[in-house]
Formats: structure tokens, C-alpha cells, sequence
């Protein structure tokens, strides 16, 4: 009777378990299939120059140091200073430039669009925000690191750095004309990975990216928004669309 029992269960489940065996037995050939698919643009990274043009979206946000007249008396009404995220885009095109099987050196001249905020909260519950809006001419300047093609697919690595100059720009300042002296020229370390995806007649790229400001974005004019802090940077989290 057991044996019987054991015989039952085995055909409840033998649909599942050959279904299981089929899946367990493709992923080898799936494999296999991918890495010797049939390459589009097979010799699309022997140029030693090519072009291209990216779309990009980020979020981007300041990052403050307290200055030490924070913790005195004449600051005491102030609580904290808050940086919060905001949204932006931007648009550019790319120069590449092949070092070697390996290693490649890319600039990437773009215009980027950022809002940044600064909140300043108050013990008294009262908040007041300086909102910077800013349209900002990039010059990256990077190197990217690729990884063996694997049919149409390779993984990169990429890293360098950015310089900056606002092209032009806007402070929305809430409830006061004293305003937050923002400083002009920004520079920025950057790092990210990234996957390239060889189509027929083009290569497309995407690659998140983050971006460290190294600038001390603070401006020398005075201002009561100032004094409680020291320093601001920029952080920039970013995903790019590129096509080649």
C-alpha cells in the first residue's frame, strides 16, 4: 500500500518535475546560444573615432557643512539646514576615442538642467527655501573600461571628471531678498557602469552614473543664508541614454 501511495504522488507531480527537468536542461543551451549569437556591427569598436548623441535624467542635490557660527547664540533659532533631491535633465553628444582593445577616452559636452534646494528650518516651525535654478554647460571628460563582448552585449566601467560653467540661471528666493551668493563654475569627479547593446545599424548604451562636486560652491557675497554653513557641494546621481 505505501509503495502504491509513493507511485500516486510520483504521477501528481511528474508534470512538475519534467517541467523542471526541460528548464534545467535549456539553460545550458540558452547559454550557449547567447554567447555565440550572431554579432550585429562585429567590427562596430575597431574605429578609432566615433560619434554619438545621449539623453540623460538625474537627481541632483547640495550638500552642506555647517559653518562654526552654527552652534552659537546668534544662530539658535536655526534647527537645520536641508538638502532635498530635485529632478532634471540633460542633452549632449559624444566624441569617442579607442585607445585600445580595452580602454576607450570619451568627452561628452552637454547642457544640464538643475534645480537645487536649500530648506532652512527654524525652531519655531517656520521654514524658508532658496531654489536654484541653474542651466549648466558639462565637459566630461572620461575613460571607460570595457569588458569582453559577449554576443551583442558588453558591461563597461567608466570614470573621470567634469567641468562646468552656468550658461545661465535663476534664484527663486521665498518670503526675503537676501539671496544665497551660488558660485558660476563647478568641477566634479565621476564614476559609474554601464551596458552597450549592438543593434544592426547603431550601438545604444545605457550607464548610471555619480557625480561628486570637489567645488566649494559658495559665493563670497554675504548673506544671513551663509553664515550657518561653511560649504556646499554637489551630488548628482544620473542615467544616461546613448547612442552611437
Amino acid at each position: 500500500m505505501q509503495a502504491i501511495n509513493i507511485w500516486n504522488k510520483f504521477a501528481l507531480h511528474r508534470n512538475k518535475i519534467v517541467l523542471l527537468g526541460l528548464l534545467v536542461l535549456s539553460v545550458p543551451s540558452y547559454g550557449q546560444h547567447f554567447k555565440w549569437a550572431r554579432q550585429h556591427n562585429p567590427n562596430y569598436d575597431e574605429r578609432k573615432i566615433s560619434y554619438g548623441f545621449m539623453i540623460g535624467i538625474h537627481t541632483s542635490a547640495y550638500q552642506v557643512k555647517y559653518s562654526d557660527q552654527f552652534v552659537t547664540q546668534a544662530f539658535d533659532t536655526v534647527h537645520s539646514v536641508l538638502t532635498p533631491f530635485s529632478p532634471g535633465f540633460s542633452l549632449g553628444f559624444l566624441v569617442n576615442l579607442r585607445l585600445n582593445s580595452d580602454l576607450d577616452l570619451r568627452i561628452m559636452p552637454k547642457a544640464g538642467f538643475y534645480d537645487h534646494k536649500l530648506q532652512y528650518n527654524y525652531t519655531d516651525e517656520s521654514s524658508q527655501t532658496q531654489l536654484t535654478e541653474t542651466t549648466m554647460v558639462e565637459f566630461p571628460i572620461l575613460l571607460k573600461y570595457k569588458s569582453m563582448r559577449r554576443g551583442n552585449v558588453r558591461m563597461y566601467m567608466i570614470g573621470g571628471f567634469t567641468p562646468s560653467i552656468e550658461a545661465s540661471g535663476k534664484n527663486d528666493i521665498q518670503a526675503t531678498t537676501d539671496v544665497l551668493d551660488i558660485k558660476k563654475t563647478n568641477l566634479t569627479i565621476d564614476a559609474g557602469i554601464g551596458f552597450d547593446f549592438y543593434f544592426p545599424l547603431f550601438k545604444f548604451s545605457q550607464e548610471i552614473r555619480f557625480s561628486r562636486g570637489l567645488s566649494n560652491m559658495l559665493g563670497p557675497d554675504p548673506s544671513k543664508f551663509k553664515e550657518p554653513i561653511s560649504r556646499v557641494n554637489t551630488n548628482t546621481i544620473s542615467v544616461y541614454f546613448i547612442f552611437q
